[in-house]
């Protein structure tokens, strides 16, 4: 199994930065193009999150497998505010930042398990699988 790949997060080119790699692992996996698309759109979401909320975290990203299925994991991790209302945060056309407020509802959509946790003044986390599709 790979090595985790880790990536700081702080500015828009570190974003184009980590879609590449999460791009070839994809490719590596053997993902479609759209499974990829779904993960890189979920990908770009938190990490904008991120800039915008936290001003600064990372990105891992690692295979994972579990009873015979094999797929991405994306983890996100900041030291920023943290977000004092999950529900309402997860809720669709919410945002605090005069933003459609489909970002964290949405990666949720796109991807095939999503957890996230949050404490305010400590940061957030939020963990993302895409499992591969079998035939």
């Amino acid at each position: 199994m790979p090595e985790e790949t880790r990536f700081e997060i702080s500015v828009d080119v570190d974003i184009i930065s980590a879609s590449k790699r999460i791009r070839q692992t994809c490719r590596d996996l053997g993902l479609s193009n759209a499974e990829t698309l779904r993960i890189l759109t979920a990908a770009a979401e938190i990490a904008r999150n991120i800039i915008v909320y936290a001003k600064q975290g990372e990105m891992t990203v690692s295979e994972v497998s579990t009873d015979g299925k094999v797929g991405l994991l994306i983890t996100a991790r900041d030291r920023g505010p943290g977000i004092p209302d999950l529900a309402l945060a997860m809720t669709d056309g919410y945002s605090t930042g005069n933003t459609l407020g489909f970002g964290l509802p949405g990666a949720k959509r796109l991807m095939d398990e999503f957890s996230i946790e949050s404490k305010v003044g400590e940061g957030t986390e939020i963990r993302m699988i895409k499992w591969k599709k079998t035939d």
